[in-house]
């Protein structure tokens, strides 16, 4: 294979390869991970009889810190757990994973409708994480959860961890963090992981235009127009524009750029034209091929009227190659 074609072949797949690492970029950012976070994530119960911190493991065996609580023979239960605070950074909307098991009352002998099989979630804004105690009337109910499978006697004794996942929505927030809050009401709750994440469109190249990451906007339908740049040696044709969607997938492709005089695109990219495949076969037939030649035992190139020009062009494709 000529020199050309090779060094052709290696500029596609390279940006072939780009491509596809940018759609594997993931969509979602985490601002929390209460499975990955080091140490005790010392969150704070009120009271603090109410929730506990316990060592347990996830589905995926994985030693872990969780928290739990199973006041399910007192009536009248409110039991709060704060997590610490959290820059929300420039999210306007977040989301909630929850993981969690929850014990079927039905299961627990001895009670008499004290037991609750669901619990409360909350958040509070702020502008620092300086929040003393929890002052209920400062938050914000996200929802009730519900737990689509329960656990019974049987399942602890077979070790049979029935896991639920529910994700809710948090927005749109204003304020430069925030608290999320869990109030249980009387249930027998293990909160096994809390993730809180946003959405993002992962930085992408269109029509020649390059368009960054994009935060998602502050509603659930929101679409956020972002505004492309060329890529080098391209000029706009009509502006590039996308909208990042709320569920961080780019769409609606509008304009796009061009490659400037004496380029032609290459996949994602300009390349100037002598960087074409063709490019020794035109030297050659122009008799002015790169090759080397011998002359009293020294190595010197062919001479050419315009050879320092073809040379300094061919330079900017295959500079490797060149010297």
């Amino acid at each position: 294979m000529a020199p050309g074609s090779v060094s052709s072949t290696l500029l596609q797949s390279a940006s072939l390869l780009g491509s596809l690492l940018a759609v594997c970029v993931a969509h979602e950012v985490n601002i929390l991970d209460s499975k990955s976070a080091l140490g005790e994530p010392g969150w704070i119960a009120s009271p603090p009889e109410g929730w506990e911190e316990i060592s347990g493991y996830d589905e995926f065996h994985t030693p872990i810190q969780m928290y739990q609580v199973c006041h399910v023979m007192k009536p009248n239960q409110n039991n709060w757990l704060r997590t610490n605070w959290m820059m929300r950074g420039g999210a306007q909307r977040v989301f909630l994973e929850l993981k969690f098991t929850l014990r079927d009352c039905n299961s627990i002998p001895g009670i008499s409708g004290t037991c609750k099989e669901t619990f409360n979630v909350y958040y509070h804004e702020s502008d620092s994480e300086r929040v003393s105690g929890i002052h209920e009337s400062q938050y914000v109910k996200v929802d009730t959860i519900v737990a689509d499978e329960t656990f019974t006697e049987i399942d602890l004794v077979g070790r049979i961890m029935k896991l639920n996942t529910e994700v809710r929505d948090v927005g749109p927030l204003a304020k430069k963090g925030f608290h999320l809050a869990f109030q249980d009401v009387g249930a027998c709750i293990a909160l096994v992981s809390v993730r809180v994440y946003y959405k993002r469109c992962p930085r992408t190249v269109r029509g020649l235009a390059v368009f960054p990451d994009t935060v998602t906007g502050a509603e659930s339908s929101s679409h956020v127009e972002v505004r492309g740049a060329c890529v080098e040696n391209s000029v706009e044709e009509e502006a590039p524009r996308m909208f990042c969607s709320a569920n961080g997938k780019w769409l609606m492709p509008v304009g796009r750029c061009v490659c400037g005089p004496g380029y032609e695109q290459a996949v994602d990219g300009c390349q100037g034209v002598l960087c074409s495949r063709n490019l020794h076969d035109e030297f050659a037939n122009k008799s002015a091929a790169l090759v080397w030649h011998s002359h009293q035992g020294r190595r010197k190139w062919r001479k050419h009227p315009k050879l320092g020009l073809l040379l300094r062009q061919a330079n900017s494709c295959y500079p490797k190659f060149i010297y």
